[in-house]
């Protein structure tokens, strides 16, 4: 029975002779610090936005932002979902 021709090439693939694998190496600096920073941005987020709405005239920059507060408490929330995509 012949071989197919394919069987007979050298692999083109990564090392090892596995196509789609990659050198093992230790993760980037982005992935390492991308769940920390989620956590991070998530409770800044939702620290902002409990203190916008319990203490929004006695404190002088967050009573001065009015409703900016809340696109400024969404916005670290979104900047954690973010970081999210990164983490593995």
């Amino acid at each position: 029975m012949s071989q197919s021709p394919s069987r007979n090439q050298p692999d083109a693939g990564g090392p090892g002779g596995r196509p789609g694998r990659t050198p093992a190496g230790g993760p980037t600096l982005m992935k390492r610090i991308a769940a920390p920073a989620m956590v991070t941005c998530w409770l800044l987020g939702l620290f902002w936005v409990v203190l916008y709405y319990m203490f929004q005239d006695d404190l002088p920059l967050v009573g001065d932002l009015g409703g900016w507060n809340l696109i400024i408490g969404m916005g670290f929330i979104a900047v954690g979902f973010v970081f999210a995509t990164q983490w593995e």
